[in-house]
């Protein structure tokens, strides 16, 4: 069901389509998997055919990487078959400046660290957890390729990062022969779509991968909670984050994925994956399951295939508005064209300049 892989961006780094998140691994959180339950997740993972496994130093407080670790040590030669990725930035000890961030010492200090958890000697993909203003994008940029070099880390990638702050980093990477970055790491849904602004036009220039995250929008989009029945909301802890969700909007994609859902046999869920799985440059969605049914039944929705109608209605439904000067930028081509099609695409709607009007 996820054995078909596909490469990671312009690298060479073959990847399951989905991808498992240790997000909820240790840690003492209402969602949080103790060992055991994170190793039948794994191992059902596996079964599934999968081949990607998403950490970061501060999962679960730092006991994720450790559970990882532990699960991959215990059976020879599993290290080699699956690709590990995890993350830095988060500080980790209180009171020290140098322990998050983006700075050459933070950065070998939390790489070191992760590799004694995950009791491994490299980390298949690494990732810039969050923006850190404080630190040039040049600095960061030469202590990964400094790890890449020396065979502790394989490939780079940045997460929940400015689009410029991308563009910077990869025409850094490429004017400086530094190690390229292949992948971002978004939050991406059909209730979160603002990437779509910048993100993915850029990440579709640049030849990047997306590693989309929390693709169910905090199980939202999962069709068990609806925004006039909060009853069931403080379920596994997510009450705070459904209250801010669930607006008139985020109903309006409900309704639509429910009715889409009905007429394919499907769960609601797995609409909303397989609308994801769709769009341009999402090389991998990350899966956030408690259990092994709840990851087989995601995992399914590589075998759905939504028809062109109803893609129309899901982009529809959630479509983000465009801030300026994107918005400006797509009716700009009414002027560019004259109001021809060109590729195939008509011009848009409402396009042209008052200037040009006709007299």
């Amino acid at each position: 069901m996820l054995d078909d892989f596909v490469t990671f961006g312009r690298s060479g780094l073959r990847v399951s389509r989905y991808a498992l998140g240790a997000f909820n691994f240790g840690g003492r959180q209402p969602w949080s998997l103790d060992e055991q339950a994170a190793g039948r997740l794994i191992a059902r993972y596996r079964d599934l055919g999968g081949n990607f496994l998403d950490c970061a130093n501060s999962y679960g407080g730092g006991e994720a990487e450790t559970i990882l670790g532990d699960y991959l040590a215990a059976e020879p030669g599993l290290r080699d078959r699956m690709v590990i990725a995890t993350k830095f930035g988060s500080s980790m000890r209180e009171g020290d400046p140098n322990a998050g961030g983006g700075g050459r010492k933070s950065i070998m200090q939390s790489v070191e660290a992760s590799l004694r958890k995950l009791r491994t000697d490299r980390i298949d993909m690494l990732w810039m957890h969050i923006v850190d203003p404080l630190t040039s994008m040049d600095e960061t940029l030469r202590a990964l390729d400094d790890l890449v070099r020396a065979g502790k880390v394989l490939h780079i990638g940045l997460s929940n990062i400015p689009a410029w702050k991308v563009a910077e980093a990869h025409w850094l990477a490429q004017f400086r022969n530094l190690a390229p970055v292949i992948g971002l790491q978004l939050q991406y849904s059909l209730m979160e779509r603002n990437i779509e602004v910048e993100h993915v036009p850029l990440a579709q220039a640049y030849g990047i991968g997306i590693a989309a995250w929390s693709p169910l929008k905090s199980g939202a989009l999962s069709g068990r909670y609806r925004r006039g029945d909060a009853s069931n909301h403080d379920a596994e802890g997510r009450g705070a984050f459904l209250a801010r969700i669930l607006d008139e909007k985020a109903e309006r994609v409900l309704d639509v994925v429910m009715d889409i859902a009905g007429r394919h046999g499907a769960s609601p869920a797995q609409i909303a994956l397989a609308w994801l799985q769709a769009q341009p440059c999402v090389a991998t969605i990350l899966l956030g399951a408690n259990d092994p049914d709840q990851l087989a039944e995601n995992a399914a929705a590589t075998r759905i295939a939504l028809s062109p109608e109803d893609m129309a209605a899901l982009d529809e439904a959630g479509r983000p508005a465009l801030p300026y000067p994107a918005d400006f930028a797509r009716r700009a081509m009414g002027s560019i064209s004259g109001g021809t099609r060109i590729n195939g695409n008509p011009p848009p709607t409402g396009g042209g300049s008052p200037s040009q009007a006709k007299r």
